[in-house]
């Protein structure tokens, strides 16, 4: 028996990031929203525990237990007393250190499937502790759509999108550590006030009207500064995709994926392309947004187990 989790991407539409608190974490309004590239979580009874991976970028992905997806299989069978014999297998979509917390996809997404093959019957409540335990964006990934992410990013609040928001995401030729974008941060602010991250209110009714042109308006990232003194060339990206016509482009979380708001279909197609000729990057996606969070697949017997748990 196996069971197969889809997860999705995300994108930042707003991060307003605190000052540094005193256990080296940020409080930050963080309004999240899915975003259609998936990788999909298979695990199945094993001898012991492992983790493969194949697929985009999975020759930069950890295949020992500090992969998010062994740390989660570990905690759920530590809450429940299972022994942890299970192979964890990735099918990777989402771009590794891109900002777009493929590695917390991969978490949310191992934890929903072990809850299901071991029927260990944890409710959706203990699910979402288990997650804000094993990283600030891990509970995101396991509820999807759209949400605003308050305390370090794990408490979360539902939030209504009025209609389909169209993008394009330019990857970068090598990855950001969130850790180090986060200290870039706090240099690039000593000596200033940092204020309260609050969420925008602007950005919340374009979301709920489903208004690209009042979202693109609205959107920030205040890792933005920080991503692109660690890597300058971002700016000649995010240049390029405005030049192509894109609503708004901005650095996705962490970065270095850099992500642009465009109107419909036919504008992401010529953004895209744009990009994809700019010499600015690795390559380029495009998606929609919100998606669904992590959801488990029909079984090769056409039956579908509760996503709920």
């Amino acid at each position: 028996m196996s069971v197969t989790v889809r997860v999705p991407a995300k994108v930042n539409v707003q991060l307003a990031v605190g000052a540094a608190r005193p256990d080296g974490f940020h409080d930050l309004a963080n309004v999240f929203l899915a975003v259609g590239l998936y990788d999909e979580v298979t695990v199945e009874p094993a001898e012991e525990l492992s983790v493969t991976c194949a697929g985009t970028d999975a020759d930069q992905v950890p295949l020992d237990r500090t992969n998010l997806a062994a740390r989660a299989a570990l905690a759920l069978a530590e809450r429940r007393g299972i022994e942890p014999a299970v192979r964890i297998h990735i099918a990777k979509d989402i771009p590794v250190a891109g900002g777009m917390a493929g590695g917390s996809a991969d978490g949310a997404g191992a934890l929903l499937a072990c809850n299901e093959l071991w029927q260990a019957g944890a409710s959706r409540a203990e699910l979402l502790a288990i997650c804000a335990d094993l990283g600030s964006d891990v509970p995101f990934s396991l509820v999807g759509g759209a949400a605003l992410g308050t305390g370090r990013g794990e408490r979360l609040t539902a939030l209504e999108v009025g209609g389909t928001f169209h993008w394009v995401f330019a990857m970068a030729g090598r990855g950001l550590s969130t850790p180090a974008v986060f200290r870039e941060f706090d240099r690039l602010a000593e000596g200033r006030a940092v204020p309260e991250p609050v969420a925008s209110r602007d950005l919340l009714d374009a979301l709920a009207a489903g208004d690209p042109d009042a979202l693109a308006a609205a959107v920030s990232n205040d890792l933005e500064p920080a991503a692109l003194s660690l890597f300058p060339d971002l700016a000649r990206t995010l240049d390029a995709g405005r030049t192509a016509g894109a609503l708004a482009a901005l650095v996705s979380g962490s970065g270095p994926t850099t992500a642009f708001l465009v109107r419909d279909p036919e504008s992401a197609t010529k953004v895209a392309e744009a990009l994809r000729t700019s010499g600015t990057c690795r390559s380029v996606r495009t998606a929609t947004a919100p998606a669904p969070g992590a959801r488990v697949l029909p079984s090769p017997r056409g039956t579908t187990a509760p996503a709920d748990a």
